[in-house]
């Protein structure tokens, strides 16, 4: 940490970090006095009031959220009180959560987890709350700055412990700055804090189900550790950060229809126009939205036997699939579709299953239902190794 002329330490990542336990207090000050958000609260809780008298509306609003947070000094007490949150979220929209593999990870050490991307905000409150289940620290999770469009939400994900990802930054030099800033922040959080990460494989969900890692991640990675050691390896650099593959697999996706919708409109007019804060709605359907079955899996630690970021990127890739489970909405959807017969798998569908699938799908419109069936389709597609190859067409997507 650098010093200022009058010996103050400097804050290398001051505006990128997590926010710390000396912030907490005039955070949940800022949070509970924006109009912003009390307007949004109370036109989602409130919506008659908010309509007939919105500056009381906006006061209850207020009220609420100091009475929510009263007794929160610290990162820690805020996440506590999320852990409640999760507990009902999953009992009133999940059927099962189960975790594997956490058990060989030692609960001393820090580990950056990098997982397949399926939901803006539950992928990493998942690995989360497997952590908090299992009495070991949480995460600090990698977010991008084109979801904190609002200060409130800025704030609620910082004090969440989550950093910004820069997806913004104009020009190559201002990119490779903010980038080699980030991995720094990284390498410091695993190596000096001892705070484990998470972050996804690759920029924005896999909407059609293909999980596929992004070898520029890998290269963002290791910026660091290579800029101190210019005779460091690949392997090495990533031996040194502990990665370590995370699967999470959904057996509904509360925003398929969305996803569904989005990705006919990239086919048939190329391009698709998010509406405002279409994110933001992403993230209350992911958790409002129903689920069904959640499978979390972590992989082990990768060594540093690797040689080039896309080898490294085959390596995650090779343990997202083998960890990502397949649930009956998976096979059925393969069945629907009436291709890749012979990686049917209908051992172990009911006909509850099947009743629930066929109610799910009639609810989907035609034109759509394509689009809506491979992101169910394709994760059977990708441990068979029958994934797309560069740009998917509408008939293989």
């Amino acid at each position: 940490m650098t010093k200022t002329l009058d010996d103050t330490p400097l804050d290398p990542w001051a505006e990128i970090r997590p926010y710390q336990d000396a912030e907490v207090a005039e955070v949940l000050q800022r949070i509970a006095r924006d109009p912003e958000l009390l307007t949004a609260l109370t036109r989602y809780r409130l919506p008659r009031l908010a309509r007939l008298m919105p500056r009381f509306s906006r006061i209850l609003a207020s009220l609420a959220i100091r009475r929510e947070v009263r007794g929160v000094t610290t990162v820690r007490d805020f996440q506590s009180r999320i852990a409640g949150y999760m507990q009902r979220m999953i009992r009133t929209s999940t059927d099962d959560f189960r975790v594997d593999g956490l058990g060989r990870l030692d609960p001393g050490t820090a580990y950056l987890f990098i997982g397949n991307h399926r939901d803006i905000a539950l992928d990493p409150a998942f690995v989360n709350y497997a952590l908090y289940l299992a009495g070991r620290d949480t995460v600090r999770i990698a977010i991008g700055d084109n979801l904190l469009k609002k200060p409130y939400v800025t704030d609620l994900m910082r004090l969440n412990k989550s950093f910004i990802v820069p997806r913004s930054a104009r020009g190559k030099r201002a990119m490779l700055a903010a980038y080699q800033q980030l991995s720094a922040y990284i390498r410091h959080s695993i190596l000096e804090d001892n705070h484990s990460i998470w972050m996804a494989q690759r920029e924005g969900r896999a909407k059609n189900g293909i999980d596929r890692t992004d070898p520029a991640i890998i290269k963002m990675l290791t910026m660091a550790h290579r800029s101190e050691d210019r005779r460091a390896g690949i392997g090495e650099a990533i031996a040194e950060l502990r990665l370590v593959p995370v699967s999470i697999s959904y057996e509904y996706d509360p925003c398929d229809l969305q996803k569904a919708r989005e990705l006919h409109a990239m086919a048939t007019s190329g391009a698709y126009a998010k509406s405002e804060f279409e994110d933001i709605r992403s993230i209350v359907a992911g958790i409002t939205g129903h689920k069904g079955r959640v499978h979390l899996r972590f992989g082990t630690p990768l060594t540093a036997d690797f040689d080039t970021p896309d080898a490294v990127a085959e390596e995650i890739d090779r343990q997202v699939l083998q960890g990502y489970h397949l649930f009956p909405s998976h096979y059925l959807a393969l069945e629907a579709l009436g291709e890749d017969h012979d990686l049917l798998d209908l051992t172990e569908v009911t006909q509850a299953d099947r009743t629930r699938f066929q109610a799910r799908l009639a609810e989907v419109p035609e034109a759509l239902r394509p689009w809506w069936l491979r992101q169910y389709a394709n994760p059977v597609r990708n441990r068979a190794g029958r994934h797309c190859a560069g740009r998917c067409s509408a008939s293989r997507l």
